[in-house]
This record gives structure tokens, sequence and C-alpha cells, in this order.
């Protein structure tokens, strides 16, 4: 926005005026005669400045750079009433550091089982459209910090080799903040590998002050989630749901996760980094 600012220099160049007795008066002022007949300095006028009057900015101007990304409510609905730990505020990135999960046709058919028994136990449970195990919590990031996050996040990783963890336990979960349950399968094989990973996960996390992983990590892989807490309904039924597990019809099903890459996803992009 241009200001317009009246010039002080062109005031003082004008050249002072002279009364008739010599004096020198300021042109700003005008002289007035007394009764007396000595000059009186009386100050002009000032008139006041009319604003100018500025064209509004165009609509589409106005819409790509709105004032509060957030002025709108959230709605959860569109989400299936899943509700943010934080609030997303313009520039902030939700970042995760995890190891993909690729199911094969067994384990799918074997989820639907599960969800059909939970269900008929009185809990609607959602299979999640991605399977994963985490290695980070979910922090923010600020957009410029993302390349030197990932560079950190490489460069620590170049030193970790490739390796498989195998996993067969259920086990259900809940967020800190109570507002969702999740059914997931704990690791049996490959514990000792995935801490180092978190090391080097933590590492680069303490660099940009960051919160580091859970103390005593339980690592697994989700299967599926519920709005709420629904812990207590979930564990009465475990064991039920653990003999499906226990009774495939290959044999006790075990979800092998193969290490050869970890993942980072801040906002909507995903960076990979080879072990």
């Amino acid at each position: 926005m241009l200001t317009g600012y009246s010039s002080s220099s062109e005031e003082e160049s004008e050249a002072p005026s002279t009364t008739t007795q010599g004096s020198v008066i300021s042109s700003n002022c005008q002289v007035e005669q007394c009764d007396n007949n000595s000059p009186v300095r009386k100050k002009r006028k000032i008139e006041k400045q009319v604003p100018e009057k500025r064209l509004p900015l165009p609509v589409c101007l106005l819409t790509m750079f709105p004032d509060d990304v957030d002025s709108k409510p959230e709605e959860s609905a569109l989400h299936g009433g899943r509700i943010r730990s934080f609030k997303h505020e313009r520039g902030n990135w939700a970042t995760y550091v995890y190891l993909p999960y690729y199911p094969e046709e067994d384990f799918r058919s074997l989820l639907e089982e599960i969800l059909l028994l939970a269900k008929a136990r009185g809990v609607v449970l959602t299979p999640q459209e991605e399977f994963h195990l985490s290695l980070s919590q979910t922090v923010v990031l600020r957009h410029h910090w993302i390349q030197p996050f990932t560079q950190s996040l490489r460069a620590g990783l170049v030193h970790c080799e490739r390796f498989k963890c195998s996993m067969g336990n259920l086990r259900i979960y809940c967020n800190a903040e109570g507002t969702r349950t999740f059914l997931g399968m704990e690791v049996s094989t490959g514990h000792a590998q995935l801490l180092e990973l978190v090391q080097v996960v933590d590492k680069t996390m303490a660099e940009f002050h960051l919160d580091p992983f859970y103390k005593d990590p339980s690592f697994h892989v989700s299967l599926a989630w519920c709005v709420g807490d629904f812990r207590e309904q979930l564990e009465e039924g475990i064991q039920e749901l653990q003999n499906l597990v226990e009774g495939h019809e290959d044999g006790p099903f075990q979800l092998i996760l193969d290490c050869v890459e970890v993942h980072c996803r801040t906002g909507n992009k995903t960076f990979c980094f080879p072990l």
C-alpha cells in the first residue's frame, strides 16, 4: 500500500515574506493589523485533506489470500468423525516417520473376518486406508524446516541395514486424547532393529526441538479404528479376535514387514529413504 506524505522540503523552500515594518514572517502566517498598529500573527487555516478514494481489490485477489484459513469450522463428518489432535494453521505441516506395509490378499481376508466379529460384539471398526508401522509421533514442521529435516533423516538412515520383522498378536490402543481407538498387530521379532531406527529419527527430532518417540514403544501395525474410547469393549472380546489369527486356514497368521525403506510424510508430501 502506498501512502502519500506531505513534503516538508517544499514548505521550507518557500521564500519568506517581509512586512512593511521589516519584520520577517513565515509564509504560513498572515499579518493582521490591531488597533494599536502592532502586527499580530495569525495562522493560516489548514484545509483538511480529503482522503483519496481507493478502488476495491478484485474478487480473485481477495479469494487468493484469505484472512483466516481456519475461519470455517472443521467438518469431522468428512473424515469419518475423526478429530485433529492439534489445530491446523497455515505454514504448519503435520509430519511423521514410518515403515510402510503393503498387505497381501490373505491379510485382507483375515481383516474382514476380524471386523465382522468386532461388529457382532457391538464395535464398528473402520479398516485403515494405508498400513504402516510408526517410528515417530506426529509432529508439526514449519514449511522452511522440511528440506533440512529430511536431509538430516537421510544422512542418519544411511548407516541402517535392511531387515524383516514379524507380528501376530492383536493389541488395542487409544490415542492420548481418548478420541480414537485402534486395533493393531504388535511386533514379535525385529524389535531391536526398530529401536535403532527410532534412535536415528529421535536425533533428527532433537535438532528441531520436537518430541521424541515413546520411551518404551509398542511397535505395531494399526489394522482398524473407531471414534471414541472403546478399549473396554474390545478387551472383552480380544481373545476371540486372536483366535481368528491363530486359526488361520494356513496356520497361525504372521504379518511380515520388509523393512527396506523408511518413509516421512509431511502434509501431502512423502519422502522415501532406502535402507
